[in-house]
């Protein structure tokens, strides 16, 4: 790994198609159930996803279907890892995902899609437990401290976040423990401690502490730069998210004169890149929109971080928002929408419908609930024209894609 953390590309073509041949050699292949495609080369998943895709979207909803997007180097992409803590039957601590369809937690030392310094802290990490007396986590008992570990890292600017996930606020010998930790791995540049006492599935709980740094790192996307703490939510897969993101500007045809909303907009990416566009054509304006607190905080951060003035954030459920814009009369130009996989709602459609904007770029994870909601776009007079589908998680099952749909 270089100093500015960027991978050296492999195994590539012309095309930016990585030539993997599966190389099998993932040791929990049929418990985890992630990577399903291992046994594939990449050329033949790629394949696979595109049928995908079709199948997803019927004859005739579509104009056309753009080939997949691949990797030069589909290994190791992950900028985000989780690992979930627990106790083998002799007592020893484990730390690695859960076993598919479970809550048995299966042992990880590496994996071929998570970045690679991101497993060795964690196994650092479970090594330091027993000196440092620190329990883990019980589900049944309710008892012990540490839960999970979360490692993000900056793919440009090489930044490493630690984030440890703890039932209680009390932490023995923290700063020792920090200390250490630092010794074994001087690149970290954060650590944070997330309390969760929850007894749900989700991971963070609502309040933290910085052990050590700023308690966020920053990447680099698209020539913007982006504050990351640790709830935000930030594509995992830095090199094909700016193809994504390349790929959904494009279809938006900015002149420098649109009026630009940008829904579910996160800590503000897309948005900030259209009204910035370093070396090339920009919104007039953009308005975007999320939800969450802490990303609405972390996105005027950033818009200030790179000295982006015509962007405004709003923390607001965007179907809500847009319905008491259009009762003001109020209009779009273009819509940028990346909603969950569970898709949109037909009230957001219908919100947007109302606004009137000639473009809309829709962002999806989730082919399937893409073909079902353009069906309603198009009663609502939108047609939709090239779909692109982008890898952004090589030997799983998953596809993005990218769509343009016009008035």
């Amino acid at each position: 790994m270089s100093g500015t953390g960027k991978r050296k590309e492999k195994n590539g073509t012309e095309n930016g198609v990585g030539k993997g041949t599966g190389q099998n050699r993932c040791v929990n292949q049929k418990r985890c159930g992630s990577c399903r495609y291992l046994s594939l080369t990449y050329e033949q998943q790629l394949a696979k996803k595109e049928e995908y895709v079709r199948k997803s979207l019927e004859k005739g909803l579509v104009k056309r279907i753009m080939p997949v997007i691949g990797m030069e180097d589909p290994y190791h992409y992950r900028n985000k890892v989780t690992a979930v803590f627990a106790r083998d039957r002799k007592g020893n601590p484990v730390s690695g995902v859960y076993e598919g369809g479970t809550h048995n937690v299966l042992p990880v030392e590496e994996c071929l899609i998570e970045d690679a310094l991101a497993d060795k802290i964690i196994g650092t990490i479970r090594g330091m437990l027993k000196s440092f007396k620190i329990w883990i986590y019980d589900e049944d008992t309710r008892r012990g401290l540490l839960r999970y570990v979360l490692v993000r890292r900056g793919f440009t600017t090489g930044q490493v976040m630690v984030v440890l996930v703890t039932a209680s606020p009390v932490f023995p010998s923290k700063k020792n423990f920090v200390q250490a930790l630092l010794r074994e791995h001087p690149e970290i540049t954060t650590v944070v401690q997330n309390i969760n006492p929850r007894t749900d599935s989700l991971i963070l709980g609502d309040r933290q502490q910085v052990l050590y740094g700023k308690g966020y790192i920053e990447d680099v996307l698209c020539g913007c730069t982006f504050r990351i703490s640790p709830s935000s939510f930030y594509q995992i897969n830095p090199v094909q998210t700016e193809k994504l993101y390349g790929k959904a500007i494009e279809l938006a045809a900015l002149t420098g004169k649109e009026k630009v909303i940008d829904a579910y907009c996160g800590i503000g990416t897309i948005g900030l890149i259209a009204a910035s566009r370093p070396g090339g054509r920009k919104a007039g304006s953009v308005l975007s929109i999320e939800l969450n607190p802490n990303a609405v905080r972390d996105a005027i951060t950033n818009a200030k971080r790179n000295g982006i003035e015509n962007v405004r954030f709003f923390r607001a459920d965007a179907g809500d928002f847009m319905v008491k814009m259009a009762a003001q009369g109020e209009r779009a130009d273009v819509l940028f929408m990346d909603p969950p996989r569970s898709g949109s709602t037909e009230a957001f459609m219908r919100s947007a419908a109302k606004l009137g904007p000639e473009r809309i770029v829709y962002i999806s994870c989730n082919p399937e609930t893409l073909g079902r909601d353009l069906k309603v776009f198009r009663r609502l007079g939108y047609q939709a024209g090239e779909v692109w589908p982008v890898d952004m998680f090589p030997w799983t099952e998953s596809c993005e894609a990218v769509c343009l749909l016009s008035h």
